[in-house]
């Protein structure tokens, strides 16, 4: 059973990581009156704490595997895509901050802070029953150890449904912060996420057992309907 010291312990690392990452934002925008940033970094660390409560009472271990990065046998087209995918993150709410709240180069109007947080809550929520069920659900693309096809929850409607959270809350922090120009990271991210979908399905069906039935029976590997 998991022990409540590891909870918190885990929490506050959340806590900390998130509010780092938000940080950026204000760096661009190089003050911190600012509502909107405020309300972005309010929404951005609460949904990440508490989704991290409930993901490490429902699949304990699995956060602390997460945060191990990238491993010995992570597949080298994923380290590729980390090589890319991490300064796009870091400039995104840098730009944004720039953007909103510095230079007002595209800002966004006001209401657009209301689909922003819908999108980056819904993201969360998909994100986190994903890893409630999936119990190989680390970082990285690798083959692990006694690792199996996972077919319940969210894998009956896409077979990478953390990639489609991604996607779905990908624009809400340009949307928060009300950024038009943060929206161009996110759309390089997005592509970089179906990139490394089609790659990551490749893999799976050539090395994990049991995934071409699982794959003949759900056939869509990110987007319902589309592809």
């Amino acid at each position: 059973m998991i022990s409540a010291r590891s909870i918190l312990l885990r929490l506050v690392k959340t806590a900390v990581g998130s509010s780092v990452y938000v940080a950026l934002a204000f760096v661009g925008a190089w003050r911190i009156d600012w509502d909107r940033g405020w309300t972005y970094a309010t929404v951005f660390v609460g949904v990440s704490v508490l989704g991290s409560l409930i993901v490490e009472i429902a699949n304990p271990g699995l956060l602390a595997a997460r945060a191990k990065g990238i491993r010995k046998d992570t597949k080298s087209f994923d380290r590729l895509f980390y090589r890319l995918f991490l300064p796009l993150i870091a400039v995104y709410p840098l730009l944004a901050g720039l953007d909103a709240a510095n230079f007002a180069w595209a800002p966004l109007p006001g209401w657009t802070l209301y689909p922003g947080i819908a999108l980056f809550v819904a993201s969360s929520a998909f994100g986190g029953w994903t890893m409630i069920v999936n119990r190989h659900a680390e970082t990285t693309v690798r083959i692990q150890e006694g690792q199996t096809v996972i077919t319940t929850g969210p894998y009956r409607l896409a077979r990478h449904p953390m990639y489609l959270g991604t996607l779905i809350g990908l624009p809400g922090t340009a949307l928060m912060l009300g950024s038009a120009w943060a929206l161009v990271p996110a759309g390089l991210i997005a592509v970089l996420f179906v990139w490394r979908t089609a790659r990551e399905d490749h893999t799976l069906q050539q090395e994990l057992a049991g995934y071409e039935a699982y794959a003949a029976s759900t056939r869509y590997r990110l987007l319902p309907g589309v592809w």
